[in-house]
């Protein structure tokens, strides 16, 4: 019994304009020295989506965008997003093979990078490529758009790993990004005052909550340094200065994260970590020893919680939730329970049969999240 309320006939992009019109100069995007307010990100979209219309992007079309973390990334992907298509995320480090793949599967006519990386960009691709560090690109005019795509039209397309024979582009709607986020705000809600940490590869999911949560409520975003995400000390840097308050590990990562962290003098790392409330693992199984030493080392300096979180690419992000508690010892670390308007079913193998509790089968998943 898992149904709940949301905004089921919005889009990601309405709900960031009514954000804008309600805190147009509060800061939105930090990165490194330079900053943008929600006035500024909504206007430099508008003038590349405006670009991007002109180009023949519309409801379900994919637009590819091969991009290094920065200002220019948030900027491409809320003007597809505003211009009414679908994002389709692509690691400039794939072997030319791959990126050519991804496009001609997607069925992508245009792909968003940065000068730098353009080399990567055409030899895979014979569409249009723009360059988002290049001015020429952007419209004059940057007044919002009238909306094109609605709550089921595709938000993004993000390939999955192909581990199991060749990779799959999931195809996610707005209105299921919005139950997914929406959910996490209200249960871990974010204030003006917070700040997420965008450390994961737009190419994994993990990243759309980090990218979209702070610009539907108000607060802003953090983006890590290109390469950071391996490096702990870059990490504890970037909350420090930034007053990060929530952020993702996959397990593998938090592990070395702890371990920074345990060689450091207590006192500096609870004035540099002092603002971390949500700490958010998934990706892989959590192990108990990382969840206790995360309560000894972080939870200890400022109270902030860690969240186990499971999903696939294919459900929209995340399905389960599991608090780990910072008093209890945990044998095993369980991935909880259901999120908002999801189901989830143990069911026997090849079967649609329902197991007892406690017998071991096949996770199914249902509701507004599966793709």
């Amino acid at each position: 019994d898992t149904a709940a309320a949301y905004p089921q006939d919005q889009t990601l992009s309405a709900l960031f304009e009514q954000q804008v019109a309600n805190t147009p100069e509060q800061v939105a995007v930090l990165c490194g020295a330079e900053s943008l307010t929600y006035a500024e990100l909504n206007e430099r979209a508008n003038r590349l989506a405006r670009t991007l219309r002109a180009e023949g992007v519309e409801p379900d079309q994919t637009v590819g965008i091969l991009v290094q973390r920065s200002l220019d990334m948030i900027v491409g992907i809320y003007a597809i997003l505003k211009a009414g298509g679908a994002y389709v995320p692509i690691d400039p480090d794939y072997p030319a093979d791959r990126i050519r793949f991804m496009l001609e599967d997607s069925e992508a006519k245009l792909v968003l990078t940065q000068s730098h990386l353009a080399e990567q960009a055409s030899l895979s691709f014979d569409g249009q490529v723009l360059l988002l560090d290049r001015e020429d690109i952007y419209h004059e005019d940057g007044s919002n758009l009238e909306p094109l795509a609605g709550p089921h039209h595709v938000a993004y397309v993000i390939y999955t790993s192909g581990s199991t024979g060749k990779p799959k582009g999931v195809m996610v709607e707005h209105h299921s990004v919005l139950n997914r986020i929406l959910w996490m705000h209200d249960r871990y809600g974010l204030s003006a005052e917070d700040t997420i940490l965008q450390k994961t590869a737009i190419t994994f999911d993990v990243s759309v909550w980090e990218l979209f949560w702070w610009s539907l409520v108000g607060s802003k975003v953090s983006l890590l340094s290109v390469g950071g995400e391996k490096n702990p000390e870059d990490i504890v840097d970037t909350i420090a200065r930034d007053g990060v308050s929530t952020m993702h590990f996959v397990p593998a990562m938090l592990h070395a994260f702890l371990e920074y962290v345990e060689q450091q003098p207590r006192e500096v790392m609870q004035a540099k970590l002092g603002t971390l409330r949500h700490v958010f693992a998934s990706g892989e199984a959590l192990p108990p020893q990382h969840v206790a030493r995360f309560q000894r080392l972080v939870s200890s300096l400022a109270g902030a919680k860690l969240i186990n979180l499971y999903g696939p690419t294919e459900a929209t992000v995340d399905v389960s939730y599991f608090d780990c508690e910072p008093n209890e010892t945990y044998a095993v670390i369980p991935i909880g329970k259901p999120i908002q308007n999801i189901r989830l079913y143990i069911v026997k193998e090849g079967t649609e049969q329902l197991q007892p509790i406690g017998v071991a089968g096949e996770l199914c998943i249902g509701g507004v999240g599966v793709a």
